[in-house]
């Protein structure tokens, strides 16, 4: 198997999917860069899975094109396409040894019994598997079955690689270990992949892009640090991780930037084209600093209603005009003790104004 696989771009144009009249997935375009690895995130039932099978070609879209390398392969059959899956059941035959689940996919497409040997040997020790090819799936790990079904993927040297929740069978440890290894397996062998799952920390660790997704179309497309630190709306925000919703009004527009009012405290934010009024405004838990009682001048009023030591770093909930607000300090042990009257400031870079 060659270092360096031939990537290809993946172009969405106007793709949807129907059952019926219930829409699986809203057209849509998109286009995933060639040697990129780019994540579908979005909760159950959002449409991530459905567009990933019909990249794969294991569903028909109902309108639209898809293009894999700059050939049009809407029509085309799974086989035809040069994309491997890795499924989130890994769907290993139990009675075929590792060696051979690998090499299935070469020698049922004609290949020599020892050449397609010899390059599933290859494959396996890309995913540091080498000397495991004896051995049965049941003699192997749950992390090592899901090397074997990359292994296997990568074995047909695709254009396209596409996982389908590849660590949801794995605990939180070995998760960690292994979208790692995945992220540097990619990055080595350049080929595109497209990788969905629920798991948003699972996402910012692994992607150069991300598409959330949200009741059957996109939300929004970036890469993780945009997504994170500039969310377009409530929903991407609080997807991408812990964030405090509150309520605020835009003053003033001056070029891109707003004066921007929560409670008695004014903000310099960017508007992110919303005009003067009512605004949703999203704020980090990090980037709200808590500081000791004493007179309310840069900041509002709040009082510690919990607050929970965490080892590396300690949690807050503390009440104030704009509600109830999540806080975390790097501080490992409480500053603040429940009841404390505190003093609650905003870093501005964890606070964005955003879309309902």
């Amino acid at each position: 198997m060659s270092e360096g696989m031939k990537a290809a771009e993946i172009g969405l144009r106007g793709v949807g999917k129907r059952y019926g009249q219930w829409p699986a997935l809203k057209p849509l375009d998109l286009t995933i860069e060639a040697g990129s690895l780019v994540t579908l995130l979005g909760p159950s039932g959002c449409g991530k899975t459905t567009l990933l099978r019909m990249i794969a070609g294991l569903e028909r879209v109902s309108e639209g094109r898809i293009l894999i390398g700059g050939t049009d392969v809407t029509d085309l059959s799974a086989g035809e396409r040069n994309v491997s899956m890795v499924f989130q059941s890994y769907a290993l035959f139990p009675h075929m040894t590792v060696l051979e689940n690998v090499a299935f996919g070469l020698v049922s497409g004609g290949m020599d019994k020892r050449a397609a040997g010899a390059s599933a040997e290859a494959a396996l020790a890309t995913v540091g598997l080498k000397g495991f090819g004896e051995r049965l799936p049941s003699e192997i790990s749950g992390g090592q079955q899901q090397r074997v079904a990359v292994a296997r993927a990568l074995v047909l040297e695709p254009a396209v690689l596409l996982f389908d929740e590849p660590l949801s069978n794995l605990d939180a440890r070995l998760r960690r270990s292994m979208r790692e290894e995945i992220r540097a397996l990619q990055q080595r062998l350049g080929v595109t992949v497209v990788y969905v799952t629920h798991d948003q920390s699972e996402a910012l660790a692994v992607s150069d892009r991300i598409v959330v997704m949200r009741n059957a179309e996109i939300a929004q497309v970036g890469t993780p640090a945009e997504l994170y630190n500039r969310p377009q709306t409530v929903f991407v925000a609080t997807f991408m991780g812990e964030a405090n919703h509150v309520k605020g009004s835009i003053e003033t527009v001056a070029g891109d930037r707003a004066r921007v009012r929560l409670d008695r405290l004014a903000l310099d934010l960017p508007h992110n084209g919303l005009a003067a009024g009512p605004v949703d405004v999203v704020v980090r838990p990090e980037a709200i600093h808590l500081t000791g009682s004493g007179p309310v001048s840069e900041g509002i009023a709040g009082s510690v209603t919990r607050a929970t030591y965490m080892g590396a770093h300690t949690e807050y909930h503390v009440a104030t005009p704009l509600g109830d607000l999540f806080v975390i300090t790097p501080a490992a042990l409480p500053l603040h003790a429940t009841g404390a009257t505190v003093t609650v400031g905003f870093a501005p870079g964890g606070v964005v104004v955003v879309r309902p």
